[in-house]
């Protein structure tokens, strides 16, 4: 599953996305738990631990939004975490 991480999560996990090889059918949580569990650097000064950032995002999957964490996906599935957006 590809995780492409966007604004401050992508500051927050020091990449724009990674690839995690998990089964098809782990949910939403799942492989946000998979995602948090990978040791990175401290984020830039003023950028809250991606584990917060996640915790308020929004996320899409395959370019349509996901509400339900426990929704099992498939192990070609693109998933956008989406942080708040401040602005307008």
């Amino acid at each position: 599953m590809l995780v492409r991480y966007f604004a401050a999560a992508r500051a927050a996990a020091g990449v724009e996305e990674e690839f995690h090889a998990l089964p098809a059918g782990t949910s939403l949580e799942g492989l946000l738990e998979a995602a948090l569990a990978v040791e990175r650097p401290s984020p830039p000064e003023g950028t809250p631990p991606l584990a917060r950032i996640v915790a308020r995002s929004s996320f899409l999957r395959n370019e349509v939004a996901v509400r339900d964490r426990a929704a099992p996906l498939g192990a070609d599935d693109v998933i956008d975490v989406l942080p708040p957006f401040a602005g307008g």
